[in-house]
C-alpha cells in the first residue's frame, strides 16, 4: 500500500521505518521539499521511501498518518490539501500538548472536544481514525517488547476505515483482541486525555517502555 506520513519527528520516522519494512511505498511530508531529516531518512530507509512536501506525502498516500505536532496540526493538514486527502484514511496520532508553561504540558483542547475531532471537521471528506496516540512510538510498531496483553485503541466514524488501521496494526504485531474499538471519532477526547497520566508516569520512570492494559 502507498502510504504518506506527515511529520518528520521520531514518531513519523519510526511508523515510516515500519511500514517499509512490511513492504509499504511511503513518502515523509515535511514543510519544503528538500527537507534535509526526511531526505535522510528516505535515504537510509530505501527504494520504497520517498520525500517531498506535505502535500505530495497526501497525493502519493491511499492513507496517511498525522504524526505532527498537535500545535501545528490544522495548519498542516491546510498546507496538505484536503483534496488530496479527500476519501482517504487519515490516522491522526499526534495530542493537543500545550508546553506553554513547561513539562507536563497541559491539553490545549479536551472535555467537549478534541483534536482528533478538529481534524475531521477540518477534512469532512476524509475518514479520520484516531489510534496510537496514547503510547511510546516504540511499542507502537513493535508491541510485543512489553510482556503480555496491552492495548491500542480506535476512534472514528467509518468502521471501514477503523478496519483498515486495524490490519496495519496486526502487521506491526497488535493481536486482535488487544485492538479496542471506542466508537466514533467523539472517542478521541478519552484517548487524548490519557497524555496527562502517561506524560507523569513517562517523568516517573525515565523511559516510555510501557503501556495500558484492563485487568478484570
Amino acid at each position: 500500500m502507498k502510504i504518506g506520513i506527515l511529520g518528520t519527528g521520531i514518531v513519523g520516522r519510526t511508523l515510516g521505518d515500519k511500514l517499509v519494512e512490511l513492504g509499504h511505498e511511503v513518502r515523509m511530508g515535511a514543510r519544503q521539499a528538500g527537507n534535509e531529516t526526511a531526505t535522510a531518512w528516505a535515504s537510509a530507509a530505501g527504494g520504497r521511501a520517498s520525500a517531498g512536501m506535505f502535500a505530495d506525502a497526501a497525493a502519493h498516500g491511499e492513507m496517511a498518518l498525522n504524526c505532527t505536532k498537535g500545535e501545528v496540526t490544522l495548519e498542516v493538514l491546510r498546507q496538505a490539501g484536503a483534496d488530496h486527502l479527500a476519501g482517504k484514511v487519515l490516522v491522526d496520532v499526534t495530542n493537543p500538548l500545550d508546553f506553554s508553561h513547561g513539562f507536563p504540558p497541559s491539553l490545549a483542547v479536551c472535555n467537549t472536544d478534541s483534536l482528533g475531532e478538529q481534524v475531521q471537521r477540518a477534512l469532512p471528506l476524509t475518514r479520520v481514525v484516531k489510534a496510537l496516540n496514547t503510547m511510546w512510538c516504540g511499542i507502537m510498531v513493535d508491541p510485543r517488547r512489553l510482556p503480555g496483553s496491552h492495548l491500542v485503541f480506535l476512534a472514528g466514524d467509518d468502521a471501514a476505515a477503523k478496519s483498515s488501521v486495524a490490519e496495519v496494526l496486526r502487521q506491526f504485531g497488535w493481536q486482535p483482541g488487544e485492538i479496542v474499538d471506542l466508537g466514533d471519532i467523539t472517542a478521541a477526547r478519552a484517548t487524548e486525555m490519557l497524555l496527562p497520566i502517561w506524560l507523569r508516569l513517562y517523568g516517573k520512570r525515565g523511559d516510555g517502555a510501557f503501556n495500558f492494559a484492563i485487568a478484570g
